[in-house]
């Protein structure tokens, strides 16, 4: 075992440990934070991969505008202390026995796919190679779904926002 894969298992089990943090405290604030070690460690693995760019984006892009919309959002909704309300044991079976099964088809989807090598020399990950694949306007292009993915992020923030601002039922009968 060289430095190399000893570098990678520590940034894997950083990340899953994050991860696991990251949905199983119930301080919304501490999820938060955890989601931002979470995103630290895929950017170090990308840096490990040698793709500089994409883990620079990762960083500036989740790490440094998504975690901080996250944070700041939890704060203006003032319930930033605030513990989750502890699920149901049948809840947490149901979200086990589905992340399982998503594991599991994954996994079978990536066994029963037979890989074909390309013959084609690969890009070099560079800048300019990189924007012309995601939002370039011909046929391998991806500027649809990235902006699609940004429109479902803006309004699943703004769904967040809206569900947390929201009174409760108390507050209403002793307002009146």
């Amino acid at each position: 075992m060289n430095g190399s894969t000893i570098i990678f298992y520590l940034l894997a089990s950083f990340t899953l440990v994050s991860a696991v943090l990251a949905v199983t405290t119930r301080q919304i604030f501490r999820a938060a934070i955890f989601l931002l070690f979470t995103l630290i460690g895929v950017a170090g693995l990308y840096f490990w991969m040698q793709y500089d760019f994409i883990a620079a984006v990762q960083i500036v892009v989740y790490v440094g505008g998504i975690t901080v919309l996250i944070i700041f959002s939890i704060f203006l909704t003032q319930q930033a202390g605030d513990l989750l309300p502890k699920q149901k044991m049948s809840r947490q079976l149901f979200a086990a026995l589905a992340s399982f099964c998503g594991f599991a088809l994954i996994m079978l989807q990536v066994y029963q796919h037979t890989f074909i090598g390309n013959a084609t020399q690969a890009l070099p990950p560079t800048v300019a190679n990189i924007g012309n694949k995601m939002l370039g306007v011909d046929d391998d292009g991806y500027a649809l779904p990235f902006e699609v993915v940004s429109i479902l992020l803006l309004a699943a923030l703004v769904g967040c926002i809206v569900i947390a601002m929201r009174s409760k039922p108390e507050e209403n009968i002793i307002k009146q």
